[in-house]
C-alpha cells in the first residue's frame, strides 16, 4: 500500500472481500474440483494458490483493521517493575518509534472530516455512555450500567481508558518497539516537561529503577513528598542487593531521617557563607544586606575553623546572635599561645572598665570584649600580632551593637527556620552524640559508597526551609563535583590515585526542580558533567523556571544545558514550542477533488457540453509537529528529542502489581504518613486498570523494630 501516492488507511477494509472470495474458491477447488473442470491434483494446487493469495490480502486487511482500532483505543501496555529492562549501555524509555514524515502524513489524514467515522467513538459507544447516566438512579439501572462499563474485550461498548488526549498521536505507527537512549547522552542532562497527573513521576520511577539495578549512584530530590516513589526506591534497592546503601533524608519526619550538615563539608571556607547568604534576596536594596550577611558569616566560620570546629547552621546562628562570646573564646584559646600573659592583662583592663569609660561603640557589649579591643589597640600589640581571623572578629564587634543587629537582621529569620525544633538535629547534627543512631551523610561519602538517597524536602509544609536546604545541597554537590573533577572520587583514600581516571555515574533526579532551583543549580548542570553528574529534571512549564529564577536570560541558560528533552502533555503553548520549534518542516500529500463542466461553442456540433471529474494530488510544507499535538497527548505518552534532535514518540508502561520484599517498619511508617498527609495526584493510571497492590509491606511485629532500626542505622561512623 505504500506504493500508492496516498496510503489511505482510514477506509473500509475492502481486502476482506478478496479474502472471502479466495476462501470460497479454495474450498471449491479442494472439495469440488470437477465444478471448475480441474483434476483433483490440480485442484489441490489451485486451492493452495487461492489460500496463499487470501492470506496475503488478509494481512493487508489486518493492517487497516488494526490501524483503525488503534485510532480509538490503543492496546493496553502494562509492566511490573521486575520486568523493566536494564542495560549497561542504554536507558530504556518505554515502547515507541522514531517519528518520520510519514507519521505526520498519517496524522494529517486522521484530522480530515472524511476520517471522523474511524477516529471518533462509534454511535453505539456514545449511546451506551448516555444510557449509563440515565440508569444511575435505581438499583437495577446500576447493575446494567456496570455491565456496560465492564472492561473486557467481550464488551463492544466498554469505556475508553481515562487517559484523555488524542490516541491517533501514537496510533500512526503500529510497529512500535523498545525505545532506548544511550547512557553516554545522559551526561548532557535530561529535561522532562509535563503538567500535573500525566506521568512524570511514573517516568521517574522507571528511570530510577534502572539506575539502581545498574549499580549507579542515585539521588532523588522530591520537594512535595511522594510515598510511592520513596517505597519504589527502597524496594528496588532491596531487590538489587543494595538495601544497605539506601538512605532517607526527610525534613517532615526527622525522627527516622538521616542527618545532613549542609555547610559541614567544603573545599574552601568561602563556600559556607555563599551557601548561607545565597538563600537571601539579592534584588534592590536587599543586595547590600546580603553582602553584609555573607561577610559576617565568613568571619564566624573562619573563627570556628581556626578553633578546630566544624560549622553548622546552629553554630552560625549562635555566633551571629552573640558574636561577643565567639571573640572571647577565640582570644582565650589562641591569643595566649602567641602572646603569653595576654589573658591576664585583658582581665586587668576589664576590672577597670565601667559605664563611664567604656567607648560609645562598645556600649551594650560584654566588658571583656571592650577590654580585648583596648588591649589589641596598644601599639606594641599591633606591631607584634598578625591574625586575620582576629582582625575580622574585631571589625565585627567594633560596630555599634544596635547597628550590627540591624544589618544582620535579614539573616536571622533564615537561620532560625533552619534551626527550629527537631529540624535542627537534622541540619546541625551533633557528631559527638553516640546515642543518636541516625547516620550522618555527606555527598562525598555517598559517592564513594555508591549510595541511593531519597531526599524529601517537605515543601508543602514549609517552602522556604525546603528551598534553603535544597539549594544548600545543590551548592554542596557543586563543590563535591569540582573536587572529583580535579582529584577523583577516591582522593584521600589508600590507593586513591588509581580512581582518578574512573568517573562514576552520579544520577540526580530532581522532581519539581523549579521549586529548588537557584543560582547554585546553573553551575551544577553547566559544569557537573565533567565529574559524572547526570541531571534528570522534572517540571511543568517553561514559565515555572523563569518565575523561579526571575530572568528569561537565566532560564534560557538553564534550558540550554539540557541536551535531551522529553515532553509529556503540557498546557502552555510556549512550553510546547520548546520542542516543536526545533523540528524541521516536512511535505505532506493532499487530495483535491476537481469537477468541471463547459459549454460547446460550436453550433454545428451535436455535443452541447463536456464535463470532467477527478482527484488532484499535491504537496504542501507543514510543521512536523505543532504545539496542539503536544497539548493533546494522552497521559503516559511523550515526545522525546534524543541524540541531537531525533524525534521519538514513546509511551510508558502502566504499573502492575509486583511482589516486593519486606520493608522496615520505620520506612513503611514514613510512607503511610506521607500518603495520609500529602495528596500528590500522581497516580494518573488509576482507573485505567485495577490498582496495583500496595507496597506498604511491613515486617512481623516481633522482628520489625530490631531490623527496621538496623536498616536505618547503616553507614553510621
Amino acid at each position: 500500500m505504500s506504493r500508492h501516492p496516498l496510503e489511505s488507511l482510514l477506509r473500509p477494509a475492502v481486502e476482506l472481500y478478496t479474502v472471502v472470495v479466495c476462501l470460497g474458491c479454495a474450498v471449491v477447488s479442494l472439495y469440488a474440483p470437477w465444478s471448475l473442470a480441474l483434476t483433483p491434483s490440480v485442484g489441490i494446487v489451485t486451492a493452495i494458490g487461492f489460500a496463499a493469495f487470501g492470506i496475503w490480502r488478509f494481512r493487508q486487511a489486518w493492517v487497516v483493521l488494526r490501524y483503525r482500532r488503534n485510532m480509538r483505543r490503543l492496546p493496553r501496555y502494562a509492566l511490573p517493575a521486575r520486568k523493566v529492562p536494564v542495560s549497561q549501555r542504554s536507558l530504556w524509555l518505554g515502547k515507541g518509534f522514531r517519528w518520520h514524515a510519514r507519521h505526520t502524513q498519517r496524522l494529517h489524514e486522521a484530522a480530515q472530516p472524511a476520517a471522523e467515522a474511524y477516529v471518533q467513538p462509534s454511535v453505539y459507544y456514545q449511546q451506551a455512555r448516555r444510557l449509563e447516566q440515565r440508569l444511575e438512579g435505581d438499583t437495577l439501572g446500576r447493575h446494567i450500567a456496570d455491565v456496560l462499563r465492564w472492561d473486557s474485550f467481550l464488551n463492544p461498548v466498554r469505556p475508553l481508558p481515562p487517559v484523555g488526549g488524542r490516541p491517533a498521536l501514537h496510533a500512526v505507527e503500529w510497529n512500535e518497539h523498545d525505545a532506548w537512549m544511550p547512557l553516554g547522552e545522559r551526561v548532557g542532562h535530561t529535561l522532562v516537561e509535563g503538567t500535573t497527573r500525566v506521568g512524570k513521576t511514573r517516568l521517574e520511577e522507571i528511570f530510577i529503577t534502572q539506575d539502581i539495578h545498574r549499580g549507579d549512584i542515585t539521588i532523588c530530590f522530591d520537594p512535595k513528598g511522594d510515598a510511592d516513589l520513596m517505597m519504589r526506591m527502597y524496594t528496588e534497592a532491596h531487590k538489587a542487593g543494595r538495601a544497605d546503601e539506601f538512605y532517607i533524608f526527610h525534613l517532615g519526619w526527622p525522627d527516622v531521617s538521616c542527618r545532613y550538615n549542609a555547610v559541614g563539608r567544603f573545599s574552601r571556607l568561602s563556600e559556607v557563607p555563599t551557601r548561607v547568604a545565597g538563600q537571601l534576596s539579592g534584588e534592590g536594596n536587599s543586595a547590600a544586606f546580603r553582602q553584609f550577611a555573607w561577610r559576617f558569616v565568613n568571619i564566624v566560620v573562619r573563627a570556628r575553623h581556626a578553633l578546630g570546629e566544624r560549622p553548622s547552621y546552629s553554630q552560625i546562628l549562635a555566633d551571629v546572635v552573640n558574636i561577643d562570646a565567639l571573640l572571647i573564646q577565640y582570644v582565650q584559646q589562641t591569643l595566649e599561645l602567641k602572646m603569653p600573659g595576654s589573658n591576664q592583662q585583658i582581665t586587668e583592663i576589664e576590672g577597670k572598665l565601667n559605664d563611664r569609660n567604656t567607648p560609645r561603640n562598645m556600649q551594650g557589649r560584654h566588658k571583656r570584649v571592650a577590654a580585648i579591643v583596648q588591649y589589641l589597640q596598644q601599639p606594641e600589640v599591633i606591631e607584634a600580632l598578625t591574625d586575620p581571623v582576629l582582625d575580622g572578629l574585631l571589625s565585627a564587634v567594633r560596630y555599634d551593637k544596635t547597628y550590627f543587629d540591624k544589618i544582620v537582621a535579614s539573616l536571622l529569620p533564615l537561620l532560625e527556620k533552619l534551626t527550629s525544633g527537631k529540624i535542627a538535629e537534622l541540619l546541625s547534627p551533633d557528631y559527638d552524640d553516640i546515642e543518636d543512631t541516625r547516620p550522618i551523610i555527606d555527598w562525598q561519602q555517598i559517592i564513594r559508597k555508591r549510595g541511593i538517597v531519597y531526599v524529601g524536602l517537605d515543601a508543602l509544609s514549609d517552602f522556604e526551609v525546603a528551598q534553603a536546604v535544597g539549594n544548600s545541597m545543590f551548592a554542596d554537590l557543586v563543590s563535591v563535583a569540582g573536587h572529583i573533577y580535579k582529584f577523583g572520587s577516591e582522593d584521600g583514600l589508600p590507593d586513591g590515585d588509581s580512581g582518578r581516571s574512573k568517573k562514576l555515574a552520579i544520577n540526580l533526579h530532581c522532581d519539581e526542580f523549579n521549586e529548588l532551583m537557584g543560582d547554585e543549580f546553573i553551575p551544577l548542570i553547566n559544569k557537573g558533567g565533567g565529574a559524572g553528574i547526570q541531571v534528570t529534571a522534572y517540571t511543568q512549564t517553561l514559565s515555572d523556571i523563569e518565575a523561579r529564577i526571575g530572568s528569561a536570560a537565566k532560564a534560557g541558560q538553564v534550558i540550554g544545558n539540557f541536551n535531551t528533552l522529553i515532553m509529556l502533555r503540557v498546557r502552555e503553548e510556549r512550553t510546547a514550542r520548546l520542542l516543536t520549534d526545533q523540528l524541521p518542516k516536512v511535505n505532506v500529500s493532499t487530495r483535491l477533488m476537481v469537477s468541471m463542466a463547459s459549454d460547446n461553442a460550436d453550433v454545428s456540433s451535436d455535443q452541447d457540453f463536456s464535463s470532467s471529474a477527478g482527484d488532484r494530488i499535491g504537496t504542501e510544507s507543514v510543521d512536523m509537529l505543532v504545539p496542539n499535538d503536544i497539548i493533546n497527548l494522552p497521559k503516559g505518552q511523550a515526545f522525546a528529542l534524543l541524540e541531537g534532535g531525533q524525534l521519538w514518540k514513546i509511551r510508558m508502561p502502566l504499573p502492575l502489581p509486583d511482589k516486593t520484599e519486606d520493608v522496615p517498619r520505620d520506612v513503611a511508617d514514613i510512607a503511610a504518613r506521607m500518603r495520609a498527609k500529602y495528596s500528590t495526584g500522581d497516580q494518573w493510571w488509576e482507573g485505567v486498570m485495577p490498582p496495583p497492590i500496595d507496597l506498604d509491606f511491613v515486617l512481623p511485629p516481633q522482628a520489625a523494630s530490631s531490623q527496621g532500626h538496623e536498616e536505618m542505622r547503616h553507614g553510621q561512623n
